[in-house]
């Protein structure tokens, strides 16, 4: 069999969950070249049935043995998971691509998004790693944007204001807003405080500088995928009351000065980014626009008002898609094309 033929046997850990069952849907739409699946989950999920272009899969509990017949492991079933399994993946030859935070800042992995460092995928011998984080939702579809941007003008600084969906807390986060829109309030709130009706400008635990852990991702995160520690990001992190799609309004200071139409000309030309920027018509990003789509959404451009080096901008992204999913399966996709050049 040549290259070109190889057929990938792909496992996904967590395949009952909202991500999970994202990533089989998106590898059959995006014909991902596999003919089967190993879904796998916690032995609570175990024997449940999914599908995969036309065919019934078993969901089983992890194993080493399992991981012996995997050319490819998509994680997306949390960080203690990830830890326990995703080196034993590893070890028996299968490459990990996890959606947790478990790996994402650890020195010698890497942490990917397509569209703006593909090349951090694979070791110096050309092959890929071993074990590939996916980032954060948030910081995945900011990146996209900030990279073409980055490479024309040079970023200075970043101030982000994020709009997220209740879908970035899995089932439970949707069940939660569901459950409280039919008036049945929980003891203890999914979301730290109502979410129906409301914007609660907490997402995961505090940490001792005042920002959030998840607001802290996206420094780090976007430090590490744009190679530059000097990037300053300064974000705030909101869950609001919508099903899909998170927001972001993005305040971007360059070095260089920029010119407002070649902006939007280097947006529109952009790998995975769609330009909605008609504001006389009504056009812009919202999450209804991302909804079941894998490109980031970008919006509402213009120059701050005070500062003529720095740009205003709204972009949306499927946080199920773009922002786990697709941006997973994308790395994969990386690794087959590299294998059919071979």
């Amino acid at each position: 069999m040549s290259s070109s033929d190889f057929r990938y046997r792909v496992a996904v850990l967590g395949a009952t969950g909202l991500v999970g069952r994202t990533m089989i849907q998106v590898l059959e739409e995006r014909n991902f070249p596999a003919d089967e699946i190993v879904p796998l989950a916690s032995p609570r999920s175990a024997g449940q049935v999914v599908r995969f272009k036309g065919r019934e899969f078993v969901t089983a509990v992890p194993s080493e043995e399992i991981f012996r017949n995997v050319d490819i492991a998509l994680f997306s079933a949390g960080a203690s998971a990830s830890r326990e399994w995703a080196p034993v993946a590893a070890a028996a030859g299968a490459v990990v691509i996890d959606n947790s935070s478990a790996f994402r800042m650890e020195p010698g992995i890497p942490l990917v998004v397509p569209e703006v460092n593909p090349e951090a995928i694979f070791k110096a011998d050309g092959k890929p790693a071993g074990i590939i984080a996916n980032p954060n939702c948030s910081t995945i579809q900011m990146v996209v944007v900030l990279k073409p941007l980055h490479d024309r003008y040079r970023l200075k600084r970043v101030v982000v204001s994020t709009y997220q969906s209740v879908t970035g807390k899995g089932k439970a986060g949707r069940d939660a807003l569901e459950n409280e829109l039919a008036g049945q309030m929980q003891e203890q709130f999914t979301h730290f405080h109502q979410i129906a009706f409301n914007a609660v400008p907490q997402i995961d635990a505090f940490t001792d500088n005042g920002y959030t852990r998840e607001e802290m991702k996206m420094v780090n995160e976007t430090r590490k995928i744009m190679a530059d520690d000097t990037l300053a990001v300064s974000p705030t992190t909101v869950r609001i009351p919508v099903y899909g799609g998170h927001g972001e309004s993005l305040n971007i200071e360059f070095e260089n000065d920029f010119d407002i139409d070649e902006v939007r000309s280097i947006l529109a030309s952009a790998p995975g980014v769609i330009l909605q920027d008609d504001p006389s018509a009504r056009i812009y990003p919202m999450p209804l626009t991302s909804y079941e789509r894998d490109e980031v959404f970008a919006g509402r451009i213009r120059r701050d008002y005070w500062n003529p080096k720095t740009l205003n901008m709204w972009i949306v992204a499927d946080n199920l898609r773009k922002g786990a999913a697709t941006n997973a399966v994308q790395i994969a996709e990386v690794i087959a094309a590299r294998q059919r050049k071979a």
